[in-house]
């Protein structure tokens, strides 16, 4: 499978059969290479309702008739938008033609702010363990540093996990680094930093910190295979 990064905390995964597209916030991200006409996935999966991982699920999965999995309230939400939806809670799996789905808990917030400002409560955070072709891919969302992170690498051998590093908001670099220990990772792909002032990072500090050569650091668009 070919695996593709795009800026803040957008991840595109194209297997043989299928595209899937993760927290596809393009709209008013600095970080993008996307343009949202341009996107056709068969799912779209979300780790919470926060507007900068919501970002253009609904243009898009209305244009490409997506199947949207995400966060249970969060899926109501969006059904409620005329979108195909399927719920979800932490701990909880479920195999889909594309592959396996289970929900991690997150530590954070989980809402959407509408255009006339009111907050409607999305359930809470997940991060995303994904099965698919035989390899573990781990999104953690927004979170902060938790010790059930190895846990989650202890139960799940991880070829690649992608985690944020922003800081204010998520975890800092010396916090993802310690989750990198927790989890044990074969590669490390750091996320949602410098798309806005407040969560600006250098990714090379965050490198060095974790040592080893486990992290790659992508620029928008970059792609490997899995």
């Amino acid at each position: 499978m070919k695996i593709s990064f795009h800026g803040h905390s957008i991840v595109k995964i194209q297997t043989n059969n299928h595209t899937i597209l993760i927290d596809p916030f393009i709209t008013g991200n600095s970080q993008t290479d996307l343009n949202v006409d341009d996107q056709n996935p068969d799912v779209i999966l979300l780790t919470h309702g926060h507007n900068d991982h919501v970002g253009d699920t609904v243009e898009i999965a209305k244009k490409s008739n997506a199947l949207v999995v995400a966060p249970n309230e969060l899926a109501d939400y969006l059904s409620w938008q005329g979108l195909e939806t399927h719920p979800m809670h932490i701990g909880g799996a479920r195999q889909f033609d594309f592959g396996k789905v289970k929900l991690t808990q997150a530590f954070h917030g989980s809402s959407y702010v509408t255009e006339d400002k009111q907050i409607i409560y999305t359930g809470m955070p997940a991060g995303l363990l994904l099965f698919i072709e035989g390899k573990t891919i781990y999104h953690a969302g927004d979170t902060a540093l938790f010790s059930d992170m190895k846990l989650i690498g202890d139960m799940h051998p991880i070829d690649i996990a992608f985690l944020p590093i922003g800081d204010n908001f998520t975890m800092g670099p010396k916090d993802a680094a310690k989750a990198v220990e927790f989890l044990n990772p074969k590669e490390v792909v750091p996320i949602h930093y410098n798309t806005f002032p407040v969560i600006e990072q250098d990714p090379q500090a965050f490198s060095n910190m974790v040592g080893n050569g486990t992290v790659r650091i992508m620029n928008a668009g970059d792609q490997f295979e899995l």
